[in-house]
């Protein structure tokens, strides 16, 4: 018997969960008193020496930088920022009346508050935003919808959209007022390749060799280095050492791949398009329908834009990137409107359902809401965008001198527009625990103290993309009984008040599981 979504996404929980820690192939040495940035043996470091060398400069590995540059016991660590793209060059505010680039993020309510925590949310509040408090989902059979609102758990908003380049402008930003000289920081080239110490040369910590001393001008001699610190070779023939290598490189990355680290995963048989879109008038709700082939979403952008994402076959991705604009946003409105099949209509069941289950707990407010059509787009003002889906998921987030975080640890389904929250999350609880090592003068690269962010953080990302994966799984099969379930699904979250509330909490960070807590 073929298993359901369901089993199959526990399936996929219980293997990454379970999988056997391999063995570290090159472990450092441990360096203790890392309070002292660098200071290896009580030898004073070299200006290629570091604390903390992070490898690619998007938003998570920015958002690194920057909550190591704002804790009181971190701040003084010697951390690099590796990563080519001419956008980190970039400074000041970007314009509010131009026209919203489509590669967005919604950030949740948990991710926001760490924004704040690290002093970048005020930057991101003098760009182009938007908030919004209202969302709706429901699928193309018309049996059932759900609205939330931010009022069922008492918040003034679920999430907020902001432009991707606007996340890492503000993280740029706010790097640059704890930064002395930021441009010291940024090292504008490629990693080509890493050297971990070899196990031969392990040793006590704080054991010196006649291979150990300091040079004329006092600084860590060669092998001293080679013995203890991950060595990074650079495009640009640079050669730098660091304590700690974290691996913010995206899905592809490099120091995943040379620091041998497993995945494990699968593509999607569809493929993303993305773009944004114009309306009369502005959006203020999250809108996402299931359709046979995937979901469509219409998230708001601020003024009246909207930025659309939607989810097809390879194939089909091909013809709407192809075709006009106009023929485009009659697609987009016929997917978001009457497509595929009609509006849910409230029904017989539904008034039954409201009284069965409005003496559970506090009356969520959206309960009493009826099922809105979408604003129509009237203008296409992007390229169109299509890239394919995957599932990946790393056996390891950390070995000796290495941490994994966002896409270079895992890729989930975007159909919940999570991928970059728990990418967020990763960032905060990395810093956390290094802080923690420092206040105890450990050593930040060691793997032990690593695991305690692994720990903290693999179950919950596995976790949310098992979710994810049953959702896409569940969604993707048009078959009468698994109809007529997810039917009894939507109603369930749309009328049993405490099950919507946990929904919410779980989508916007404050709760660990999506059913009852």
């Amino acid at each position: 018997m073929a298993p359901t979504p369901a089993r199959a996404a526990a399936a996929a929980v219980h293997s990454l969960l379970h999988r056997t820690r391999c063995a570290p192939l090159h472990p450092l040495l441990s360096l203790h008193g890392s309070g002292d940035p660098a200071n290896v043996a009580g030898v004073k470091p070299g200006d290629d020496e570091l604390d903390v060398a992070i490898v690619g400069g998007g938003m998570v590995g920015l958002a690194v930088a920057c909550a190591l540059s704002n804790m009181p016991l971190t701040k003084h660590l010697r951390v690099a920022i590796i990563d080519s793209n001419p956008a980190l060059k970039s400074r000041g505010y970007l314009k509010k009346d131009g026209v919203p680039d489509s590669r967005v993020s919604t950030v949740t309510p948990a991710t926001i508050s760490f924004f704040r925590d690290i002093g970048a949310w005020e930057h991101i509040l003098q760009q182009r935003h938007a908030f919004f408090g209202k969302m709706q989902v429901w699928d193309y059979t018309g049996l059932g919808y759900t609205r939330y609102n931010a009022r069922d758990v008492c918040k003034e908003y679920l999430g907020c959209v902001v432009e991707n380049k606007v996340l890492c402008n503000s993280l740029l930003l706010r790097l640059q007022e704890q930064k002395e000289d930021i441009e010291k920081m940024i090292y504008p080239t490629r990693l080509v390749s890493l050297a971990f110490p070899s196990k031969s040369r392990q040793g006590t910590a704080g054991l010196k060799s006649p291979s150990t001393e300091a040079d004329s001008t006092g600084h860590t001699s060669e092998a001293l280095r080679s013995s203890n610190l991950v060595k990074l070779d650079l495009s640009d023939g640079q050669t730098l050492y660091s304590k700690l290598v974290i691996g913010a490189d995206g899905s592809k990355s490099n120091v995943r791949q040379t620091a041998g680290i497993k995945t494990s995963g699968w593509s999607y048989p569809q493929s993303a398009i993305i773009c944004t879109v114009e309306h009369i008038a502005e959006n203020d709700t999250a809108w996402q329908r299931f359709l046979p082939s995937g979901p469509i979403a219409l998230l708001p952008v601020g003024d009246n834009f909207s930025n659309i994402v939607w989810t097809m076959s390879p194939k089909e991705a091909s013809h709407h990137k192809s075709t006009s604009p106009e023929e485009f946003l009659k697609s987009v409105n016929h997917a978001l409107d009457f497509g595929h099949g009609p509006h849910p209509n409230s029904s017989s069941l539904d008034r039954y359902m409201e009284r069965l289950f409005s003496g559970i707990g506090d009356t969520a407010a959206s309960t009493q809401e009826c099922f809105e059509v979408p604003p129509k787009a009237i203008g296409l003002i992007s390229d169109r965008m299509a890239f394919p889906l995957s599932l990946m998921h790393s056996h390891d987030y950390v070995s000796k001198g290495l941490a994994l975080v966002g896409d270079a640890a895992h890729t989930v389904h975007p159909l919940a527009g999570q991928g970059v929250n728990l990418g967020f999350g990763d960032a905060a609880a990395l810093a956390n625990v290094i802080s923690e090592g420092v206040s105890v003068g450990a050593d930040i690269g060691d793997l032990s103290l690593l695991s305690r962010y692994e720990k903290d953080r693999k179950a919950a990302n596995v976790a949310m993309a098992a979710v994810l994966d049953g959702f896409q799984k569940m969604y993707s099969v048009d078959f009468g009984p698994l109809n007529v379930l997810r039917a009894a699904a939507f109603h369930g979250a749309q009328f049993i008040s405490p099950l919507k509330k946990n929904i919410i909490s779980y989508a916007i960070g404050d709760s660990k599981s999506p059913l009852f807590s």
